[in-house]
């Protein structure tokens, strides 16, 4: 039983804000969907935390997008559909290769510096792309340089307001369409920010796993919020464990790009013997969930918890220039990336379903839009193709923006809304504790590799946690954890359900693809109740 609202609250004692969008979330997917709203909107931009913390910050391989005249849409979409492993929705596929070109335009129009070479842009090659098509910035440092100057464009738009560090505890809806967001402020006050229109752009889950590659603030905050509000949450038992995060005593799992393998890195066992070729005929460059699984059992048959990435066979000056992030970083932990051989381990990267959205980016909420990670366009199916979530957050924040356009203002009667459960007083159990056990539970049942026999444990643990919901939630970091439990119950029940291996989600008692599985899953939330619901894909 979950709850439709969190917090107990009376919107007419609240204090409120009127604007005409709200954008939650601060990475490529709700900068650019402000920077395009705010040319015949108002927006007011909203991050727990601030513009320069989210998942795209860390992103260092780069934007997918057809530039070459050797390649082609066709191609793009071939390897994205072959990544997706048969769950893919091909329509939204098709947007996004051939609307990709247009958004990276319009990141080069905003600001972003990608890099050049011979006069042209530069482009390389990443896991299962048959071509060159992967922009990049800086060497590695591509989200960063796309942070920097969307942000700065943000922060000189008379039409966006910002509000750093504020939380949004639950959207407001009335009548199956969403009115604006209950709001926390840094001081602990509440208020309701109403809008025409409400866009989710708040990033993954990651922090559902011990290891991860994702920053505290990817607690899953806005899937959570999205089923509570009403929409439909599909195909999260797909979750992407990146083959290739550091694993050094002292060094948190900082990731190590794809296109180091891109650009000839190869991968080594504890005895130092190159292993691929025993899993897949693509080698280093297989789809990430082939990798990944590969490198967890060579790691199970040789006892160890890492094996080694190498790319000292290529020049120290090709490797300093076009990785210059993680040779700096490598660096502070004594490793040279020139001459060592790297320690790395898989770490739970990236969450391919989440909001069931339209090809508008709409929710089954109206006025609801969810872009980026958050979201479930059906882009990706079971397996994100690399470098695919940038351009599918320019792409689909693009539509999103066009769609507003054709709305009618909201009829801003007034809310009489009044929620008043009466939640008990918490425990003294600290928080952290309590997400550090939800983490635990989530890597060793509803990790990479998973089986009925756990997944069920895994699920009794984490609805034994459910009390949870009856307490007064008041901080950030309550709410996070509300959200994350949430996530990991949808994750273990739809990962529960799925009786094969496809993607991103790998059962031990099942490991073959089934045809008869050529479909999603889809939650919805009714009265309290959690709605299942398996649609053919």
């Amino acid at each position: 039983m979950f709850p439709r609202y969190l917090v107990d609250f009376d919107l007419q004692r609240l204090p409120r804000v009127r604007t005409d969008v709200i954008v939650i979330g601060a990475g490529i997917a709700g900068l650019f969907t402000a920077i395009k709203a705010s040319e015949t909107k108002k927006v007011i931009m909203i991050t727990k935390k601030s513009l320069l913390d989210s998942n795209t910050r860390y992103s260092q391989g780069g934007i997918a997008a057809v530039i070459s005249d050797e390649d082609s849409p066709e191609y793009h979409m071939q390897d994205t559909l072959v990544a997706g492993a048969g769950l893919c929705d091909e329509q939204a596929v098709n947007v996004l290769v051939h609307e990709g070109p247009d958004g990276v335009k319009d990141l080069i129009r905003m600001g972003t510096q990608f890099d050049i070479e011979n006069g042209e842009l530069a482009l390389t090659k990443e896991g299962a792309h048959s071509h060159r098509r992967i922009l990049h910035a800086h060497g590695d440092a591509t989200g960063a340089e796309i942070v920097r100057s969307l942000s700065e464009r943000t922060k000189q738009d008379p039409n966006i307001e910002l509000w750093d560090d504020h939380y949004v505890i639950d959207l407001i809806t009335q009548d199956g369409e969403c009115r604006g967001a209950l709001v926390q402020k840094p001081d602990g006050q509440r208020v309701f920010v109403e809008a025409d229109a409400t866009i989710l752009c708040s990033g993954g889950a990651g922090q559902l796993y011990r290891y991860t590659t994702n920053p505290d603030i990817a607690t899953g905050d806005g899937i959570a919020i999205a089923l509570r509000a009403g929409a439909e949450i599909r195909d999260v038992e797909f979750i992407q464990f990146h083959p290739t995060a550091l694993c050094y005593p002292g060094a948190p799992r900082f990731l190590i790009s794809e296109a180091v393998r891109g650009e000839g890195a190869i991968l080594r066992n504890i005895k130092g013997e190159r292993f691929m070729g025993k899993y897949h005929p693509q080698l280093e460059l297989a789809p990430r969930d082939v990798v990944a699984r590969a490198v967890l059992t060579e790691m199970e048959e040789t006892k160890v918890s890492f094996v080694y990435i190498d790319i000292t066979h290529e020049t120290e000056e090709l490797i300093k220039h076009r990785f210059p992030t993680i040779y700096e970083f490598c660096l502070r932990y004594g490793l040279d990336l020139t001459t060592d051989w790297i320690p790395v381990a898989p770490a739970a990267h990236y969450m391919m379903g989440g909001v069931k959205t339209d090809l508008h980016g709409e929710t089954a909420v109206k006025r609801l839009f969810a872009c980026g990670e958050v979201s479930s366009t059906g882009v990706h199916g079971a397996n994100r193709l690399a470098s695919n979530s940038l351009s599918e957050a320019i792409v689909f924040g693009r539509r999103i923006i066009e769609r507003i356009a054709e709305l009618p203002p909201l009829n801003r009667t007034p809310s009489e809304l009044q929620v008043a459960v009466h939640r008990k007083e918490q425990p003294q159990q600290a928080v952290v504790e309590k997400k550090l056990k939800l983490q635990k539970v989530m890597l060793r049942q509803a990790g990479m590799k998973r089986d009925a026999a756990g997944l069920q444990r895994g699920l009794d643990e984490l609805k034994r946690q459910s009390a949870y919901f009856e307490y007064a939630l008041m901080k950030r970091e309550e709410y996070e954890f509300a959200n994350l439990l949430i996530c990991a119950m949808l994750t273990t029940k739809a990962a529960l359900l799925r009786r094969e291996s496809r993607g991103g989600h790998f059962r031990e008692d099942y490991p073959q693809r089934s045809d008869a599985w050529v479909k999603h899953i889809v939650y919805r939330l009714e009265e309290g109740h959690l709605e299942e619901c398996i649609q053919d894909a």
